[in-house]
Order: C-alpha cells, then structure tokens, then sequence
C-alpha cells in the first residue's frame, strides 16, 4: 500500500478550509496560524449531531485523538479522519496548518493501482503544472515499496475534474525522477 503525502511547489490553487482539534495553548496557536475552525468537544459535538462537514481538512492534535476517534463514523468515509502517517496528528500545529494552505496533497494507491492526485487548476500556466506533477510524481516513487519488481508505473493520465485524459510518455517521467 503505497500513501503518503507531498506540497506541490505551486499549490493546488484552491481556498482550504481547515478544522483544528486543540485545547489550551494549541487552540491560541491554531488560531494564529490561520485555522477556521478551531475547537474540541464543541467541534466534535457539533459533527457528530448535526453531520456537519463544512471542511476540507482536519488536524487535531495527539492528546484530542479520543475526541476525534468518536467521529471515525462521520470523517472516515469522507477520508477527513486525521492520521499521524499524513503528518494532521501533531502537536506542531502551526506548521501542519502553513503546509496544508501551501498546497499539501495526500495520495494513495486504491485496490486497482491507481493513484489519484490534483496537481493544479486548469489555469496554471504549463511549467507550473509540470513542477506539480513532477513533485507527485517523485513523491509516489519514493514511497514504492522495496518488494516491488518491474516497471512501477506502467501509464499516466492527466485530465481536468470532467475532461478526457491525455495520455502521458512514461518512460520520459521515471527516466527524469530516477
């Protein structure tokens, strides 16, 4: 199971909204690094009576984890669950907040092999969306399992939200990540 997460250079040119579980001196921190929302129980109660999910990310911070562990039946299915692994369970919530309006992107490989990824508008300029992708593109590669044999990506495919795909060379991409 190849996951893992990557700042795109150029951002993903959208507006995020981000929902912070903190108590204390964290929510201060929170709230000054730029978070919307920013709570415990009050959040958390909220989600849980009203299905409310008026977000895009959710970081909380360890000791809150029991808190957000109740809402495992609301963020889960909408993949909002924050996870130590893609760096939104942390106590540095300051820099988890200034990463993720950067423009930090999570990936992973579904059952049929294929990793989704946003790499950018359609407004982009062209070497703006070529930064992207190249970043995600050597992001997946270094999280390729050591067990893997063969040629790890067999074919690319970029294509705006409702457009067809083009196909892309792949032998140019693993040749210029490595």
């Amino acid at each position: 199971m190849v996951r893992g997460t990557v700042v795109l250079p150029y951002g993903t040119g959208k507006k995020v909204k981000i929902l912070v579980f903190a108590k204390g001196e964290k929510d201060k921190e929170a709230r000054d690094a730029g978070a919307d929302y920013v709570g415990a129980e009050d959040l958390a109660e909220r989600i849980q009576k009203d299905s409310w999910t008026d977000f895009d990310t959710v970081v909380a911070t360890p000791d809150l984890m029991g808190i957000v562990g109740k809402l495992g039946k609301v963020l889960g299915p909408r993949g909002l669950m924050p996870n130590p692994k893609t760096g939104t369970v942390t106590f540095d919530i300051a820099k988890a907040i200034k990463e993720i309006r950067a423009g930090k992107v999570e990936y992973r490989v579904e059952k049929a092999g294929i990793v989704h990824v946003p790499v950018g508008k359609a407004s982009f300029d062209e070497q703006k969306l070529l930064e992207n992708a190249k970043s995600v593109i050597e992001s997946v590669f270094k999280a390729k399992p050591a067990s893997s044999k063969g040629r790890y990506l067999k074919s690319a495919t970029v294509s705006t939200t409702m457009g067809p795909g083009i196909k892309m060379d792949t032998t140019l991409l693993e040749k210029s990540t490595g």
